[in-house]
């Protein structure tokens, strides 16, 4: 997963935009950010956080100066561990060419302090979006650990997995016929990037990622090709 090799991928594909968001760290954001230059890809910088109810949200910034600023706040909010590279491997940081700059000592693969009212109200402050991560899954999701997604959270839409296709994501969790849905490969290797996702926006911005999720102004989500927007309650038909 050489950031080169991503964009390259990415463009056969025929991405328009994706996103960096290891987990608890945007440390690699700079890297695929640089490596996108002048190819016509966008690279949002994110990162996908985990609760202290262990529940992924994955938190999208539109420049790298809001996710560093994100993920200093994560580093404070996390226990003083150091990785076990034995157990969870080496985490390398990487430069735009691939080549490693340095390597993080820190123990991402846990939870941080944060609540996640605390990271939706957060992130939304810094300027970013924060959306409940691969909801369908049996683990570290907010379906599998809550049971629910708490409507004091003014969550913007959710994410399903590759496992699952949008009707069957519809018809298991009712619930998120209020929520516009996207789908992401979540990837570690290149062949599991995805095209499934496409937006109707005016820019590859975050601001305009929500306004396609609200479904304002003409824009939209689809997912497989099919609308993915919310449900409205007095129709029944997808907006």
């Amino acid at each position: 997963m050489l950031p080169e090799f991503i964009v390259e991928r990415a463009l056969e594909l025929d991405l328009d935009i994706i996103a960096v968001t290891d987990h608890n760290s945007a440390e690699n954001a700079a890297a695929m950010v640089t490596a996108a230059t002048d190819t016509g890809l966008t690279v949002l910088p994110g990162m996908e956080v985990q609760t202290r109810e262990e529940v992924h949200l994955v938190c999208l910034f539109d420049t790298l100066e809001q996710a560093w600023q994100w993920q200093e706040e994560v580093y404070a909010h996390l226990p003083r561990l150091k990785n076990k590279e034995e157990v969870f491997g080496t985490q390398i940081v990487l430069d735009a060419e691939g080549q490693a700059q340095g390597y993080n000592e820190r123990l991402l693969l846990t939870s941080t302090s944060f609540s996640l009212e605390q990271v939706l109200g957060r992130v939304g402050q810094i300027g970013g979006l924060c959306i409940p991560a691969h909801v369908d899954r049996p683990a570290y999701s907010i379906m599998a650990n809550l049971g629910f997604i708490p409507p004091e959270l003014d969550f913007p839409g959710v994410e399903i997995s590759q496992l699952v296709k949008l009707e069957q994501a519809r018809q298991r969790f009712p619930q998120l016929e209020q929520y516009s849905l996207i789908a992401n490969g979540d990837a570690h290797r290149l062949n599991e990037l995805v095209r499934r996702t496409t937006f109707k926006m005016q820019a590859p911005t975050v601001a305009e990622i929500a306004l396609a999720l609200a479904g304002e102004g003409g824009r939209g989500v689809w997912v497989d090709g099919k609308n993915s927007g919310r449900v409205t309650a007095s129709s029944g038909v997808t907006t």
